[in-house]
């Protein structure tokens, strides 16, 4: 609309000088617009779909954009079809927390009952991925993304469970691991972090964002072809328990709603949530235009303007 206005104005019988300054004048009007305009659909409002849980965690949707999350303390995974069906797709489900499907279907899980991630096959065969790295058990997966070469990042830090027969850490660091893509070698690719916990990647594979929780900070790493990761960059001074990318590059953290923040690390937007806690959140729907929020005993959804920005698997 904008752009039309600058083209009729141009042609109306003024000064040269006068058309120049009023073209710049509806540019910069028009990029404003377009700056300011809401990753939230026109008109769309936070609904919730599900309730009665213990504590909601680890959304991630399917390439059909079913949505499966997990209720920790109960021990299962739940299905919210693309038709609105609530079922549980897995239970027990090893106290899965944060998952994400890969390029297979397969579902994988920070199984935390046994400190391990697994591979959920779609007819709900499990398998073990990651056990323990240099012969000592993991503090405990907590998230994981899963880059477009099938190599995958999970945050392991550690939080007491009351379902463990333990109560200290195994490892002496809470760090971010890389599993390559063969599955064969797991590497600490982090040194210096308190408390990682949410985790994503940029679509092409070239940067990883991980929060951490205890310092409130959110941080950006450069990707290198071996996964390894370099170049630790400020992002922003907020921690979050989960997080995913639209496809616009902007980043979601939760905790108190769902903080959004655009590449530059600008807060843009906040979606509040009436629950003490908003755990992760992630796209999914038939267009995957669907924010779904896993928010303590709750499931919520709201439409979106933009798209999720990980490709479902």
């Amino acid at each position: 609309m904008i752009f039309r206005w600058l083209r009729d104005a141009v042609r109306v019988r003024l000064p040269h000088a006068m058309k120049i300054i009023f073209a710049v004048a509806l540019v910069s009007l028009a990029l404003a617009a377009s700056a300011a305009e809401s990753v939230i659909a026109p008109g769309a409002k936070l609904e919730k779909l599900a309730g009665d849980f213990a504590f909601t965690e680890g959304p991630t949707g399917d390439a059909a954009g079913n949505l499966f999350f997990v209720d920790q303390p109960n021990n299962r995974i739940m299905e919210w079809s693309v038709d609105g069906k609530l079922s549980t797709f897995l239970q027990p489900s090893g106290y899965a927390n944060g998952m994400m499907f890969d390029a297979h279907g397969n579902l994988i899980a920070c199984a935390d009952e046994h400190n391990a991630l697994w591979a959920i096959t779609p007819d709900k065969k499990t398998s073990i991925l990651v056990t323990n790295f240099n012969g000592k058990y993991l503090n405990g997966p907590n998230d994981v993304w899963v880059s477009a070469n099938g190599g995958m990042y999970l945050s392991d830090p550690f939080y007491n469970r009351k379902w463990w027969d333990h109560d200290t850490m195994a490892l002496t660091n809470e760090e971010v691991f890389y599993l390559s893509p063969d599955r064969k070698t797991l590497a600490r690719v982090t040194e210096d972090l308190k408390k990682p916990n949410g985790i994503t990647g940029t679509p092409d594979g070239k940067n990883l964002y991980v929060s951490d929780i205890r310092a409130g900070q959110t941080w950006r790493y450069d990707i290198q072809p071996d996964g390894s990761l370099t170049n630790k960059i400020f992002f922003c001074a907020l921690g979050s328990d989960g997080m995913t990318i639209d496809d616009e590059g902007n980043l979601y953290l939760t905790g108190h709603g769902v903080m959004i923040f655009d590449k530059t690390g600008k807060q843009i937007e906040h979606i509040d949530v009436n629950e003490k806690w908003s755990a992760n959140v992630c796209f999914a729907g038939k267009d995957r235009k669907t924010l779904f929020i896993t928010a303590s005993e709750s499931l919520y959804s709201i439409q979106m303007r933009v798209k999720g920005g990980n490709p479902a698997k």
